[in-house]
């Protein structure tokens, strides 16, 4: 299994980042599968950042073996979404980007792609047209929908499977929203799709 991110898929969240560049396909970067972190498990915040941020997005699986998929068949490679949170070591990132350095450290880590209950796929009517958000201590902080992508989901597994092929339980983060920002011990983060909770967990 393994887990494909996108990067700088909403407008809103390249104007608070400052990223001025104009993309003509999906940016992707990888996650290793020991990023995972489910089942409401606590995220620990690593020694090695001192400004972990929240980036909420929603999670797509992966149903079937896949590769040169074209955007007019992609729906047909996925089964369920759920909303996740792609933990971005921010310092770290800056200090690699300044570099000239590959960044996938400040976004592979430990824990650092939490995902919540997947809900088949059928049960939304479009799913480029979905309300997702995040709640820190009961407070939203991060709301965006699909709507906005700059690339849409069939489009990315269309893309992505040029390059790599597509198995069975494979994971695409689709990418985030404005409002990303900082999370702190003691935090209860619960994430929601279109109304439902899907995710609930404490950062420690």
């Amino acid at each position: 299994m393994k887990i494909i991110a996108i990067g700088m898929n909403y407008a809103a969240h390249n104007e608070e980042m400052r990223h001025t560049r104009v993309n003509t396909d999906p940016v992707i970067f990888m996650k290793p599968d020991s990023a995972i972190l489910k089942d409401g498990k606590p995220f620990f915040i690593p020694d090695f950042s001192e400004e972990i941020h929240y980036e909420t997005e929603v999670v797509v699986r992966i149903n079937r073996l896949g590769k040169n998929i074209a955007s007019r068949f992609a729906h047909r490679y996925y089964d369920a979404l759920t909303v996740g949170i792609d933990f971005t070591a921010r310092d770290l990132q800056r200090k690699f980007r300044e570099a000239g350095n590959p960044w996938e450290l400040c976004k592979g880590f430990d824990n650092s792609a939490a995902i919540g209950t997947f809900v088949p796929v059928t049960q939304f009517a479009d799913v480029q047209q979905l309300q997702f958000s995040l709640q820190i201590d009961g407070q939203t902080v991060q709301q965006g929908c699909t709507a906005n992508m700059l690339f849409g989901i069939d489009e990315i597994i269309a893309y992505v499977s040029k390059f790599v092929t597509l198995k069975i339980g494979d994971l695409l983060f689709t990418g985030t929203p404005s409002g990303v920002g900082p999370v702190s011990v003691g935090q209860h983060l619960q994430g929601f799709l279109e109304g439902e909770k899907l995710l609930d967990f404490h950062i420690r």
